[in-house]
């Protein structure tokens, strides 16, 4: 540790994402896609845009910002936009959290929410999911303080509905309801339009999912338009060029392909019916998932001990070595190759137990 390290910093335990292998592995440990971007993205590549990198991007972000109000259909005052969704949640608790401030969280969820608490000095406190895995609305509604949580969640894949995120939004207008929707597109209904009703909700979303860009890392929220002119009040102070040029132009030409968005979500859906199907029939209990991925667990495996049983036949899932998900993985709803890499390794797998036991 070094000297300079400042002294609010020290006990923080950074996060971790999911493991970046080199190739030659069938990746479903990150909820990626090997799908590629809307057609459109390529085009808005032009050798005009690339002759213009010597200049710096607009701050505003304009074109983006207009991009996603109409896709959304709000207006462009209540968009703001970031270097993909976690930057956007760091810009909204900086905005609106005073050090030591109360924030809640599922317990079992994104696990930056963790670190994004003692990264900014707030009193993070998880709010213990039902045994079924769902959200506890009333526990949430009772919470005091700020709140964050992904809908649907992950790595479970449950939603809630609006009419109970508002139940919580109303239970104490005074403090701010982020809701997390990264996985939106998959099933769930999105909260947006809440938005206009109770000015404490900040919706969040990104195009790392199902517009297939996570590489190129965008996100945006929609909030009350006075919330969002303070984000990018701070945004200036501390980073205003943080959305390039580039990022700028993939992300309008995406989210303006609504027919390509629902062509990959169809696909998507498809696979995960036949994947939860599939999984089902080995013996596997599997979580009802809105998302692009699955929450499962099998009587003859150990959640860690599958996790490295896959890893040695080239296939990825995630493992999260924690109380109440030790025996659970999550795992990525891939293409239909990837699906059928994956099943192969778990009958291999699988055959290797029952042999063995």
């Amino acid at each position: 540790m070094s000297r300079y390290l400042a002294e609010r910093y020290q006990g923080v335990s950074p996060y971790v994402p999911g493991e970046q292998p080199g190739p030659g592995f069938v990746k479903l440990n990150a909820n990626e896609t090997t799908m590629p971007p809307s057609p459109r993205v390529r085009e808005a590549l032009s050798d005009a845009l690339v002759e213009s990198l010597g200049l710096y991007a607009d701050p505003h972000a304009r074109p983006l910002k207009a991009a996603v109000a109409r896709a959304l259909g709000v207006d462009e005052e209540s968009v703001f936009v970031g270097n993909g969704s976690d930057e956007v949640l760091g810009f909204l608790f900086l905005t609106t959290l005073e050090e030591g401030d109360a924030l809640g969280f599922p317990d079992i969820s994104y696990g930056f929410y963790r670190d994004y608490a003692a990264t900014f000095g707030l009193a993070g406190m998880p709010v213990p999911l039902r045994d079924d895995f769902t959200l506890d609305v009333e526990g949430f509604r009772q919470f005091k303080g700020a709140v964050v949580f992904a809908n649907p969640n992950a790595p479970t894949g449950l939603a809630v509905s609006p009419d109970d995120v508002r139940r919580i939004a109303e239970a104490d207008p005074d403090r701010l309801v982020v809701v997390d929707e990264a996985y939106i597109d998959y099933g769930a209904e999105t909260c947006v339009p809440l938005v206009r009703e109770c000015p404490n909700v900040v919706v969040v979303q990104t195009f790392s999912k199902s517009r297939n860009l996570a590489g190129a890392h965008i996100g945006f929220a929609i909030g009350a338009p006075e919330l969002v002119s303070n984000m990018e009040d701070i945004r200036f102070s501390f980073n205003p060029f943080s959305v390039s040029a580039l990022t700028q132009a993939v992300g309008a030409a995406a989210v303006e392909d609504k027919d390509y968005l629902q062509q990959c979500v169809a696909q998507v859906t498809r696979e995960r019916a036949r994947l939860a199907d599939a999984l089902a029939q080995r013996g596997f209990q599997v979580l009802p998932s809105q998302t692009n991925f699955l929450f499962a667990s099998h009587p003859a495996f150990p959640g860690g001990e599958l996790c490295d049983q896959l890893r040695r036949r080239a296939v990825l899932i995630r493992h999260f070595d924690q109380p109440r998900i030790r025996d659970w993985n999550r795992i990525t709803v891939g293409t239909a190759q990837e699906n059928d890499a994956l099943l192969a390794a778990l009958d291999d797998a699988l055959g290797e137990a029952i042999g063995v036991h």
